[in-house]
């Protein structure tokens, strides 16, 4: 396959370090396409209204033009860019496969996790401004290229194969029972791919379903539900419960007792009030309320109700998560006989059923398993 590279970047103030990026991609044998995506006509002076007209606008022509090209034609996308030319290629890649090879280098003026979470790019922190060639910059360009040129020499694959794999959603608080899953799918000739469900993880997870990736999913960690309506940081994700809705689900309140808070430190004192516990020194579990619970359920039972495909929904009763055991911080009967309750008295498209188990113990992932097997 050829080597070949689509660069990014706003030319009318990155004219300088895109031609040296260029120059040193082409040393390296990478043919390169530059794409200009400046804004033009005085956008140093642009209000915030226009100049975000603008960036959109830019980005969903250049968005669009790649989008009408093969993976092959345009190769790796590269872009250069500080604060509006890093957003601006941020855009862009929205309209390209998740998986689709591309780099950003850029200043890291932003957070980069809610662009990170439902697609795949390499990043590449420039240390210094993108503001004039000098040894710091050039060194970081030239360590750049070098990692472009070897992605170019990797074949450009596009998508998963379609309706390939199994999707499944876990977090730490489940991960026994992802892993029980995960090696009874292996042993039955299914591929899983298990996604983080911490609130960008879920992200990742409603993009691949929407592209097709997935034949079937196991949504074992609802969690990200309580990030979206209660507390906990989280990305947009408003499709993270019907991406796969033309999809077989089954589907495990796993997590949905705990709110996903920050360091211990850090809580509210209506949180720190709360059986809670130390999950890390990043993260901490606070138990839901009774209302909380109810609430949660009503909107995933809403959600369900408008899938397209087989739902079943299986009920661990005993325990939602791994602390919330016998002796467990978090341990709550009542409130997962709440989400039983509401699930069931809800129930328009899909089944529901409860089992004496914890969920991360191995007759939960067995009862799993023998759902989905009809549907594969």
């Amino acid at each position: 396959m050829a080597a070949t590279a689509t660069l990014l970047a706003t030319l009318a103030t990155k004219e300088a370090e895109a031609s040296f990026l260029r120059k040193e991609l082409e040393r390296l044998g990478v043919s390169v396409k530059l794409v200009d995506i400046s804004l033009q006509g005085g956008a140093s002076t642009l209000g915030g209204a226009e100049k975000n007209r603008r960036m959109s606008e830019v980005a969903a022509r250049v968005g669009r033009a790649l989008a009408c090209k093969t993976p092959e034609e345009i190769g790796v996308v590269v872009g250069i860019g500080g604060g509006t030319g890093g957003e601006i290629v941020l855009r862009v890649y929205d309209a390209l496969p998740a998986l689709h090879p591309k780099v950003l280098i850029t200043t890291l003026p932003f957070d980069p996790r809610p662009a990170l979470a439902d697609k795949v790019f390499v990043i590449v922190p420039t240390l210094v401004d993108i503001l004039g060639l000098n040894s710091v910059l050039r060194q970081v360009l030239v360590s750049a290229a070098a990692t472009i040129a070897g992605m170019c020499d990797q074949p450009i694959s596009g998508p998963p194969q379609a309706r390939s794999m199994i999707g499944m959603t876990a977090l730490g608080a489940t991960g026994d029972a992802a892993i029980a899953i995960q090696t009874g799918l292996r042993d039955m000739g299914e591929e899983c791919a298990v996604f983080h469900a911490n609130g960008f993880g879920g992200a990742g997870f409603a993009r691949c379903a929407e592209e097709g990736a997935f034949k079937a999913v196991i949504d074992l960690t609802c969690h990200e539900l309580n990030r979206l309506l209660l507390a906990g940081d989280h990305v947009p994700i408003k499709n993270r419960f019907t991406a796969a809705a033309d999809l077989p689900q089954i589907v495990v309140p796993g997590g949905l007792n705990f709110l996903g808070l920050g360091p211990l430190g850090t809580l509210a004192q209506v949180h720190s009030a709360r059986p809670h516990y130390q999950h890390s020194s990043c993260f901490t579990h606070v138990k839901v309320t009774p209302e909380e619970m109810a609430q949660t359920c009503e909107a995933l039972a809403t959600q369900l109700n408008a899938a397209n495909a087989p739902v079943h929904v299986i009920v661990p009763m005993g325990g939602f998560s791994h602390r919330d055991c016998p002796g467990g911080e978090i341990e709550d009967d009542a409130l997962r006989v709440i989400c039983l309750e509401t699930l069931v008295a809800r129930a328009r498209h899909y089944e529901v059923e409860s089992i004496p188990h914890h969920i991360n113990a191995q007759p939960t992932a067995q009862r799993v398993l023998e759902r989905l097997e009809p549907h594969l």
